[in-house]
């Protein structure tokens, strides 16, 4: 647990090493109140912690565990509201006090980017339509703008560093938030978004089931935003202009716009790249400016 530690100590300070060493008494008394069957470590991110194990009916689970309790109760409530489509883990149980949640584990659960990629684009296709079919519940206080207004915000904190300020110049960034906000000020028939859309959280339900979106940051606004990770991931690979075109068109999107969000969120994508050693950078700096 020592790499979780440190992982979750760089986004919320010293606290997470003593939250991290408590988690097996934690988990313990959740899998007694809840009957689980606990499994190993399935993996951990900058804000949670997975252990697999099984529902109380020998279902497949996760029971995910973290410090942020909004960002628990926030996710919770996001799965409950797209779970009429089938295209998010069902919930199986939740406490947000306590930080935690169990979902059904999706099976096979290969991730989008380790599947064939001639099928890909029609996948994409079908999860957005029937993510987007959903309506907005009413007063829905999650955008699109104000969740780029942060990222901008945040990540833009970053250019300070000197590895990332030597490839994305201030003048880049202030182009990129520009065209964003361009974007934002011409959104048609705005939808309710995943919003943290990319290869990583899109996992293979099965042949019936299709592809299943995990940690949604669900927010109202473009559709082309939640194709635009995905369009990203071109670079380096096939190109970010001829993914963008066959991802459109599988998803029955504007390419214009698609592209001109590709180049809007190229920037934090290159930041991405740089500090994961990811491939395209040139390709994103290039985009970017």
């Amino acid at each position: 647990m020592e790499e979780v530690a440190t992982r979750l100590a760089s986004r919320y300070g010293a606290e997470a090493e003593t939250w991290v060493a408590e988690i097996p008494n934690l988990a313990a008394r959740l899998a007694a109140r809840w009957g689980l069957r606990l499994g190993a470590l399935f993996e951990s991110g900058a804000s949670s912690v997975v252990l697999r194990c099984e529902w109380r009916d020998g279902t497949p689970a996760v029971l995910k565990l973290s410090l942020d309790l909004a960002l628990v109760s926030d996710q919770v409530e996001m799965l409950r509201v797209f779970a009429p489509t089938g295209r998010v883990p069902a919930v199986l149980a939740a406490d947000a006090e306590a930080g935690a949640t169990v979902l059904e584990e999706v099976r096979p659960g290969t991730m989008a980017e380790d599947l064939p990629q001639e099928t890909l684009p029609q996948q994409w296709g079908e999860l957005l339509a029937a993510l987007h079919a959903v309506a907005p519940p009413q007063g829905w206080p999650r955008t699109l703008r104000g969740r780029m207004d942060e990222a901008f915000a945040r990540i833009g904190t970053r250019l300070s560093e000197p590895a990332i300020g030597a490839r994305i110049s201030e003048a880049a960034w202030q182009r990129a938030i520009q065209r964003c906000e361009k974007l934002l000020a011409t959104q048609d028939k705005p939808v309710l978004l995943h919003g943290d859309l990319h290869l990583g959280n899109a996992l293979d339900g099965g042949p019936e089931r299709g592809l299943v979106a995990i940690d949604p940051k669900a927010c109202i606004g473009d559709p082309c935003f939640d194709a635009v990770d995905y369009v990203l991931d071109g670079a380096g690979h096939d190109g970010v202009a001829a993914r963008c075109e066959r991802v459109a068109a599988a998803c029955g999107l504007d390419g214009d716009r698609l592209h001109e969000w590709s180049r809007a969120t190229a920037p934090m994508a290159a930041i991405g790249a740089i500090t994961y050693n990811g491939p395209g950078l040139e390709e994103l700096v290039a985009l970017a400016d």
